[in-house]
């Protein structure tokens, strides 16, 4: 299991406000895929705004690492829940749970080859 990057994820209502907002504070996004998502590498971070392409309001950390399914079988056998893969259009993710006090989770994801 290998962590490539890690970022923040923020659910906008009006994804093309936030991208005009923040595009105006530290520059062009890196990439957007419509009204679904966007996202901005500044320095060693990567913010990411989910538009259309969210479970909930809730922001949530994104983990991207080089195998998925190493990485779950890794984190349910020291004692955490992960849902089941999900296929996006550019990724495969699992929602991790911390507990079910915290109203924020994790998403770990790998790329689509």
């Amino acid at each position: 299991m290998t962590v490539q990057r890690i970022g923040s994820v923020y659910p906008s209502e009006n994804l093309s406000a936030t991208v005009a907002l923040l595009t105006a504070l530290v520059g062009e996004p890196t990439f957007v895929d419509g009204d679904r998502w966007a996202q901005f590498d500044v320095g060693g971070t990567r913010i990411m705004l989910a538009g259309t392409d969210r479970d909930d309001e809730t922001p949530f950390l994104a983990v991207k690492v080089n195998d998925l399914d190493a990485t779950l079988n890794h984190l349910r056998s020291s004692g955490f829940q992960a849902d089941e893969p999900l296929v996006g259009p550019h990724e495969r993710r699992a929602t991790v749970h911390i507990d079910h006090e915290t109203r924020w989770h994790i998403s770990v994801y790998e790329p689509l080859p």
